[in-house]
């Protein structure tokens, strides 16, 4: 995974990095990313952002939006450095830079981008990407095999070690067939199963 740039975080304090997606559900690999952000890096604060619309998969997202912004926020209730946002809630599209822009606008920069590697391998398909990569600093979760390459005047960093192979789409089977272990937090997975979320006829 060839870098064309990478140096440490600075010292800005505080240090806010996005962590966007549609978290449909938010399951437990997204906490340990979440977490290893944190420690890694110094960072204040982890900004999960649920996209409302996500241009990518519009038709894939199976819970309302509301539904996923309240497994968020109880997801994260137990760590003070994480915080939910709703900037996404009115938007037509979920476009990154926009919600971006709209963060900084509001202060609240220097801003940090907490991606995977298989999203952040297509970078250059995103809405104003090179207004993007102009914006934030990269911290791209890369696991074994992940191959990607970064654009010119990306600032990127490599959070590495994340090795647990749980996806959304994975956890919406495991509910669906209502398997005994599912990777998600206990008051997340009471608030599917009182919501009836992820039934099979909904996947």
């Amino acid at each position: 995974m060839p870098l064309t740039a990478r140096v440490a975080l600075s010292s800005v304090t505080p240090r806010v990095a996005l962590f966007g997606g549609t978290f449909d559900p938010v399951h437990n690999a997204h906490l340990e990313i979440a977490s290893a952000a944190l420690r890694q890096y110094g960072l204040a604060k982890i900004l999960f952002v649920p996209a409302a619309n996500p241009p990518h998969k519009p038709s894939a997202v199976v819970a309302s939006f509301d539904d996923r912004v309240r497994m968020l926020e109880l997801a994260c209730a137990a760590n003070s450095a994480f915080e939910v946002s709703r900037i996404e809630e009115d938007t037509a599209c979920s476009y990154s830079i926009l919600s971006i822009e709209r963060l900084l606008a509001a202060g609240s920069g220097p801003l940090a981008f907490l991606i995977g590697a298989d999203a952040f391998a297509e970078i250059r398909t995103w809405h104003r990407w090179r207004e993007l990569i102009a914006l934030v600093e990269f911290i791209v979760v890369t696991r074994r095999g992940a191959v990607w390459n970064a654009p010119a005047g990306a600032v990127v960093h490599e959070l590495t070690g994340i090795d647990d192979p749980a996806s959304s789409s994975a956890v919406r089977s495991a509910l669906a067939a209502d398997a005994a272990e599912v990777p998600v937090p206990d008051a997340v997975l009471a608030w599917i199963r009182t919501r009836g979320l992820y039934r099979s006829q909904q996947l």
